[in-house]
């Protein structure tokens, strides 16, 4: 039986490759029937980085490099948490072979918990992207006031979404990119997410936020008043479930119940936990 093709962005510098592995690992093993191009756009990750990332991939796709230039971004404020590679996924259709139409951007902390094929093959229409918001009234007024937002426009997480490329190739400005960047430098707090809510407000497709993007916030925020969500809810409907912000499963001090994902997940890879069907 053949296999379901499907693209993968990844922006990321090489201190987080050990975290990239542990999300790719989770991605195929949820989705047995598909293959896999990764692409891996980045600054400057030297080739012995990925080794390990090759072999978690295998038969089961392939790593594609692509070193991405500055595209006029040598002002633009970054952070240790936040590198120049996190603006890489908003010129993603200048960087990526004109061949591909699309395809399904992912932070790596992330946990794949199910099939993607049906996120990937959406109908996007006119939109550029497709993604997840996680703010409620309040926090969406506040960022319309900060960034001069058009009203009631979606504030997105920029952790997953899937990208219209021969879209953006034909109607993305850079331009409007870098100018939004010079004019609210100061004002950025989460930038790639930021620029894209800002500028692309009324091109974005809403996803579903509990299935391809649930938190550790959301569960918390939500658990305790609804009876259905909760951690084998999540196992049976969630298919991305995303480790955002400071609150890390690899870390020692970890707050909250979703970790289980990610440790089940690293045990696999040490071949500690076997099971006989995904999770």
């Amino acid at each position: 039986m053949s296999k379901t093709d499907i693209n993968i962005l990844v922006t990321l510098d090489e201190n987080y490759i050990p975290y990239l592995n542990v999300m790719l690992f989770s991605l195929l093993h949820s989705n047995p029937d598909c293959r896999f191009d990764v692409y891996l756009l980045h600054s400057g990750i030297p080739e012995t980085a990925v080794e390990s990332t090759r072999q978690i991939l295998k038969d089961a796709g392939r790593l594609i490099p692509v070193t991405a230039g500055d595209m006029g971004l040598q002002d633009a404020p970054t952070t240790a948490r936040y590198p120049r590679e996190i603006y890489y996924r908003i010129f993603a259709a200048r960087y990526l072979p004109e061949t591909l139409d699309r395809i399904l951007y992912l932070d790596p902390d992330i946990i794949v918990n199910g099939s993607v094929k049906e996120l990937f093959a959406m109908e996007m229409g006119d939109y550029f992207f497709a993604a997840a918001s996680h703010t409620g009234a309040l926090i969406r007024k506040f960022n319309e006031m900060r960034l001069d937002m058009e009203e009631e426009s979606p504030y997105i997480n920029s952790g997953v979404m899937l990208m219209n490329l021969s879209l953006l190739r034909r109607e993305q400005k850079p331009e409007d990119v870098l100018n939004f960047i010079e004019k609210r430098k100061n004002l950025l707090i989460l930038p790639d997410q930021d620029i894209i809510s800002s500028l692309y407000g009324s091109r974005i497709l809403a996803l579903d936020t509990f299935r391809y993007n649930m938190t550790e916030r959301l569960f918390m925020r939500h658990a305790p008043f609804e009876k259905r969500l909760t951690l084998a809810w999540i196992r049976r409907n969630c298919v991305i479930i995303h480790y955002c912000g400071r609150n890390k499963p690899w870390k020692e001090n970890y707050i909250g119940q979703l970790d289980v994902f990610y440790r089940e997940t690293v045990a696999r890879m040490k071949g500690e936990r076997k099971d006989p069907s995904p999770w």
